[in-house]
């Protein structure tokens, strides 16, 4: 209707410009006058049409998207003949249903379709530190040194194949433990997680494959310095954080609760290895108002009843957790109980207990001054003097949300006897102790 109406001004002031010098000549010299005020007078009456309208496309224009006023914007109106026939041919073309159909097409051009890489993602964590350490076994230092260490490479690939399936590869670089001395030995490369994942509801999640197990990836989310120290059940090998199954799990409650139940092989996620039966772990937890309470199981042989090997007795671990947290301040403790996890093989039963205390604040945004303590007895029943007891202390600086650094102090002492731990052997007949300073860290991408 704008473009009809600034035409039609256009071309009754044409044909009054084209009339004029006609009826000039043919009125008589003294109606000159009036003529000339007629002209006027359809000036500005036109001047006021075209301002009326330009007023009416401006508002249109500020009330429309970007590009449909430009797909829509008129052409500018030329006062003349020439202006009236392609006001004309515009009048035509904007009424035809072919021309609306290309403008719209190019207002909302259609999207691509999405390639392979575009739903794929790289993700890579690294934990290093520089370090000072000193080992003594019965009052004899045995072992002193400093060295730069990586400690993990995490390589993870994730690809969503639609809004249920999606798949996940993880490596990870890690130690190696002699099997005679329990000393790092170099390092392997290992399939840490290779699972297909089927999201069929929030409360229902199914992964096939190497995943993480229900417990200790979960209090080490809440503990968040694992580049620091692994938790308490990993460290000393009463648990592990991947493996070989079948793992379902979810979140109900509006997210209040969650759960994990796991038939995995029970050797981890280094062994991926057949045995007579499965082992079963899960969990149930609950968050709310920066409240954490979790509970564990864990029942099976840890893949140690091969074809022609004799067990005798099946190992179970309970653990509980209970946490708070808020922005400023975190606070927390992890217990477990576990029965005949080094007996399996073994006619003799034995049964191991430890807690973990742990805590941090941040004084400043990017720092944080954080600390735990452990307290083991690996063996009450074998060696029912053997105790453990493991802390650190440290401040952490982290620049931006992917890098931490932190300067760290352990140390460790067992006494009554050796207790295998993620540092390395540390005991003796009598005691022994386990001392490290240094500069720890993390990059995540």
């Amino acid at each position: 209707m704008r473009i009809e109406t600034r035409l039609l001004a256009s071309a009754a002031l044409t044909m009054g410009l084209v009339a004029v010098p006609a009826l000039a000549t043919a009125a008589p010299k003294d109606a000159a006058a009036q003529q000339a005020e007629e002209i006027r007078l359809l000036k500005e009456q036109i001047a006021a049409l075209t301002a009326r309208l330009d007023a009416q496309d401006a508002a249109t224009r500020a009330t429309t998207a970007p590009a449909a006023a430009t797909a829509r914007a008129p052409a500018v109106v030329a006062v003349g003949p020439a202006a009236v026939a392609a006001g004309s041919a515009a009048v035509v073309a904007q009424g035809d249903p072919s021309l609306e159909k290309i403008e719209t097409a190019s207002a909302n051009p259609p999207k691509a379709p999405a390639k392979w890489y575009d739903e794929t993602k790289i993700s890579g964590r690294i934990y290093y530190n520089m370090s000072t350490i000193e080992r003594e076994v019965d009052g004899e230092r045995t072992e002193k040194g400093e060295g730069f260490f990586i400690k993990r490479v995490y390589i993870g690939i994730d690809h969503k194949f639609n809004d249920i399936y999606t798949a996940n590869i993880t490596t990870d670089v890690a130690p190696v433990v002699g099997p005679n001395d329990g000393n790092i030995v170099g390092n392997g490369l290992y399939i840490k997680k290779a699972y297909l994942e089927a999201k069929l509801d929030p409360a229902f999640i199914v992964r096939i494959g190497a995943a993480d197990t229900s417990w200790v990836p979960f209090v080490e989310n809440i503990y968040g310095y694992r580049h620091i120290e692994n938790t308490i059940a990993d460290r000393t090998s009463f648990a592990t954080s991947s493996d070989w199954g079948l793992h379902v799990m979810g979140t109900l409650a509006g997210g209040i609760v969650s759960y994990q139940a796991s038939a995995i092989n029970g050797g981890g996620y280094r062994q991926p290895k057949f045995s007579q039966s499965v082992d079963y772990e899960g969990r149930v937890s609950a968050q709310y108002k920066g409240f954490t309470l979790g509970l564990g199981g864990y029942s099976g042989n840890l893949a140690k009843d091969t074809f022609g090997t004799e067990t005798y007795n099946t190992a179970n671990r309970v653990s509980a957790l209970v946490a708070y947290q808020d922005p400023m301040f975190m606070v927390g403790g992890e217990f477990f109980q576990a029965r005949n996890f080094k007996q399996v093989t073994v006619p003799t039963p034995d049964k191991a207990t430890g807690y973990s205390i742990f805590s941090s604040v941040r004084p400043a945004p990017k720092w944080s001054v954080f600390g735990r303590y452990d307290h083991m007895r690996p063996s009450r029943d074998g060696l029912p003097s053997e105790t453990g007891d493991y802390g650190n202390i440290g401040v952490q600086f982290s620049p931006t949300q992917i890098v931490d650094f932190a300067l760290v102090y352990k140390r460790e002492k067992v006494n009554g006897g050796t207790l295998s731990t993620s540092n390395g052997p540390i005991g003796g007949s009598i005691d022994g102790t386990y001392d490290e300073v240094g500069l720890f860290g993390q990059v995540r991408w």
